[in-house]
């Protein structure tokens, strides 16, 4: 007897014209009989902008669903939101790419019915992987969601001159970078804005994060690979008096004086890959790495 699951679907609200996607994945979910609730904005992005048949969803808001499994269909910055939403609970996540490169959410439409009768099957693989939290002194209360699954970054506000940020480690003084900002990645963030202005890849199972600066101005400041248990800490100094503090690309402005500690979350998002997809493999297809074009 074939089991019951609950979905919880998200997605993006902003390219009506791949709806079909849509309505093929809620077919495919139906045949399962299986159980679906959808986040209210999709649910009404669909609703207005599509013809998807959405009787017998249940809707939720926020973070109140509960689900043996997320669905995310759209591109990574789907599923980082996705993965912002289902924060502690630690439900899996699988994330269908109609976007671009699709790091994270990497099943391909035309590779749905193979993917879920392999959940179904329970032939699949749900990836820990470690998530940063950013807390803030100095009375500075954080008004999004502190927690980031790529990366936290700071950065310049505006197109004044760079900042300057005094970093430690575990308390001990590493270096005051001179730069347009500082990318703290994770492994899987590590594949994003960390490693479009030259920072490592970093295999998801390595226990490490990475500082990356942004434009720095010194040629003798290069990244750096820390262990995921050491705690770093953050001064900023800005001619503006201000500078940004982005959470997975979510930023808010703080002020001078503001220090921020960066630290390994306390749970970690358990991200659906399919058995035959490594991470080496990703690499290869994703970002033709070792491609060479005289072949």
């Amino acid at each position: 007897m074939q089991q019951t699951l609950r979905f919880a679907l998200f997605g993006n609200t902003y390219q009506e014209h791949k709806s079909a996607h849509v309505t093929h994945l809620l077919e495919i979910l139906r045949r399962k009989n299986a159980q679906i609730c959808i986040s209210n904005e999709f649910y009404d992005f669909l609703r207005l902008h599509t013809s998807a048949d959405l009787t017998g969803l249940e809707i939720f808001q926020g973070y109140d669903f509960e689900a043996d499994m997320a669905i995310s269909i759209g591109g990574d910055g789907t599923f980082l939101k996705a993965a912002s939403r289902v924060g502690k609970k630690e439900i899996p996540i699988l994330g269908i790419n109609t976007g671009r490169l699709g790091f994270l959410a990497d099943v391909l439409p035309s590779q749905m019915e193979e993917a879920f009768e392999e959940i179904y099957a329970g032939n699949y693989l749900a990836e820990a992987r470690r998530v940063l939290h950013l807390a803030c002194d100095s009375g500075h209360v954080l008004k999004g969601y502190p927690y980031g699954l790529n990366e936290i970054a700071v950065l310049k506000r505006d197109t004044s001159s760079m900042i300057t940020i005094h970093t430690y480690i575990n308390g001990e003084l590493l270096c005051s970078y001179r730069a347009d900002g500082l990318i703290i990645a994770t492994p899987t963030g590590s594949t994003g804005y960390s490693l479009s202005v030259g920072g490592p890849i970093l295999v998801p199972q390595s226990g490490t994060f990475c500082l990356t600066p942004v434009a720095p101005h010194s040629l003798n400041v290069r990244p750096i690979v820390v262990r995921d248990d050491w705690e770093i800490t953050l001064d900023v100094e800005s001619r503006s008096h201000n500078f940004l503090a982005a959470v997975d690309g979510r930023s808010e402005t703080c002020r001078e004086g503001t220090r921020l500690t960066i630290r390994k979350a306390d749970y970690s998002v358990r991200i659906v890959k399919r058995c035959h997809h490594s991470f080496f493999n990703t690499l290869r297809e994703k970002m033709m790495w070792g491609a060479d074009a005289r072949i």
